[in-house]
Order: C-alpha cells, then sequence, then structure tokens
C-alpha cells in the first residue's frame, strides 16, 4: 500500500502562460485529456493554456477552464507512471473542489469541464452586471478584516491564512477597506488584478446560473474524504456536495478552517497538484507542520521522486 497522502488543487490566480505545455509534449495521458477538453470546448484551450496571449488565459472563462484541465492533466501524468497513486483526503481552492471532486471521483471530467465553463460564464457576466472587485490584506487578523469590510461596505471572501484574508465587494468599497485596513496596520493592503467581485453578494446571479447546471449533473460519492469551501467539514453526501459547488460562488472560501479539518485527518503529507505553488505557502502557513509538495510539470517528477514520495511502502 501507498503512503497516506492528500490532494489540493489550486484556483483561479495559479494560471501562467505555458502551463502544461511540457505535461503535453511528454506524457500521452495529459496530451489525451487536453485533446479530450479541446473537442468537449469547440475550441483550443491547450493552445491558450501554452501560448496565451496572458491577457486572453487571465479571462475568467479560459483561466478557470485551464488550470482545472492543467490539474487534472498533472494528475494523469502521475498516475500514468504510478497507478496505484490514490489521495485519502482532497480539497480544492475556490475553482479547485471541481478538480477536487473529480479526482475523488464524485465528477467525471467531461461533467466538470462543462460545469466549470457554465460557472466562469456566469461569473464573467455577473461581474460585467455588478462590476466589483477584490483586495488582499495581510498583517490583519480575521475579526479585525471583519471589521474593516462591515466598516467599508464589502464582505470578507477568502481566509487563506491566518494572517491573509480577501475583501470581495464594489470598486468603491473595495478601496475604501484597504485604506481602513492600513490605518488598522496592516502590512499590505491591495486591490488585486481579478475580473469581479467574487465570493461575495454580487455573485448571486452566476450562483443561480451554476446551481441550474449542477441540477443535471450526476455527483457519486467521493472515493476519499472531501473537504469543501463553504462549511471546511468532510462530507461524501453528493446533494450536500451539490448544493455547496453553488453556495461557494457567494460564500467565504473557509480554507484556515480546510487546513484544519486536513490535520484532524491526521494525513500530514500532500501534493499540490496543478500550476503554480500557492497553496504549498497556504497550507504551511495554516499548519507549518505539514509536508506539501508541488506536482505543476513534467520536471517535478524527479524532485518527487528523489523525496521517495511516489515510491511504494512495504505492506
Amino acid at each position: 500500500m501507498t503512503k497516506p497522502i492528500g490532494f489540493l488543487f489550486p484556483g483561479q490566480g495559479a494560471q501562467f502562460v505555458g502551463m502544461g505545455k511540457d505535461l503535453y509534449a511528454e506524457s500521452p495521458a495529459a496530451r489525451a485529456l487536453y485533446k479530450k477538453a479541446d473537442e468537449i470546448l469547440g475550441y483550443s484551450l491547450s493552445q491558450i493554456c501554452f501560448a496565451g496571449p496572458e491577457d486572453e488565459l487571465t479571462r475568467t472563462l479560459y483561466a478557470q477552464t485551464g488550470i482545472l484541465v492543467t490539474s487534472l492533466a498533472a494528475l494523469a501524468a502521475l498516475r500514468e507512471k504510478n497507478p496505484d497513486l490514490a489521495p485519502s483526503i482532497v480539497a480544492g481552492l475556490s475553482l479547485g473542489e471541481f478538480t477536487a471532486l473529480t479526482a475523488s471521483g464524485a465528477i467525471s471530467f467531461e461533467d466538470a469541464l462543462k460545469l466549470v465553463q457554465v460557472r466562469a460564464e456566469a461569473m464573467e457576466d455577473a461581474s460585467k452586471n455588478k462590476p466589483g472587485t477584490m483586495a488582499f490584506i495581510m498583517g490583519l487578523t480575521v475579526e479585525q478584516c471583519v471589521a474593516v469590510a462591515q466598516e467599508a461596505g464589502c464582505e470578507v471572501a477568502n481566509l487563506n491564512a491566518p494572517d491573509q484574508t480577501v475583501l470581495s465587494g464594489t470598486f468603491p468599497a473595495i478601496e475604501h477597506a484597504c485604506k481602513i485596513a492600513e490605518a488598522k496596520g496592516a502590512k499590505r493592503a491591495m486591490p488585486l488584478k481579478v475580473g469581479g467581485a467574487f465570493h461575495s453578494s454580487l455573485m448571486g446571479e452566476a450562483k443561480s446560473r451554476l446551481e441550474v447546471a449542477l441540477t443535471g449533473t450526476p455527483i457519486l460519492e467521493p472515493k476519499c474524504s472531501f473537504i469543501p469551501n463553504v462549511t471546511a467539514q468532510k462530507t461524501s453526501n453528493p446533494e450536500e456536495i451539490r448544493a455547496l459547488l453553488a453556495k461557494q460562488l457567494t460564500s467565504p472560501v473557509q480554507w484556515v478552517r480546510t487546513m484544519a479539518t486536513a490535520k484532524e485527518s491526521g494525513i500530514t503529507t500532500y501534493l499540490e497538484i496543478g500550476p503554480g505553488k500557492i497553496l504549498k505557502g497556504l497550507a504551511r502557513k495554516c499548519r507549518p507542520e505539514f509536508k506539501v509538495f508541488s506536482f505543476g510539470s513534467a520536471a517535478d517528477f524527479k524532485s518527487l521522486e528523489s523525496l521517495a514520495l511516489l515510491e511504494k511502502s512495504s505492506p
């Protein structure tokens, strides 16, 4: 049997031009997944991932589908060399939940891609109808950030680490919030380059559209433990998962509590699968005792193998 391990999957913001290109070149399994995605979507998502342009890949529509496919292509490449590799627990940041559920066997690749396409289109449209943005606050407690949001008229969107919180709301509210946060002693308070006020009530229209898409999507019990963003409590109930995937769009991402629940599982070794290394940093800020390794490129195989992370242990 293999050493118990958890999988973590990144969300929007992890994308970069060129992601997955080496996996496509070197892994038949990853290449097949990209080709399948291109067929399902009806356009070459793979080329947007590999060659950009950057402003196109940064768009919510392409960033979300691109990260989902690149993360699952990385997982396919891993399993190609390590067929027995299976997580004991999975979690994903925002968009990453869809990847986590696919990796756990709860949602098929085809359905996950179609859901994320609907999700991204709905979030883009909601952002046009109710414009807004998000801001990164570092150096204040969660309680202080809640107070900032209340005073500024915005909402808490992501609880990423004990000293890292993201706020979401209208442009004037976020600008006001940054000034209030700085006055309270924040180390950093800066608006983010995002397409809208995600994880706030301004995404209500997108939530409704995603709910409709989810209604017709088969969801099975995950084959391992799954921690959703909204509650940060493990669930295997397909109907609860269905409801939480929609609710997530207007609810804060409880990543600090997600990592606490992961610790309670007794698993301390995790693989961040997909582009970037954002979750590695956040996980270790939340739980310094965690060993977190990143896998998003063919070059990462060597580092994982040198750590014997993918080798079988004795029964």
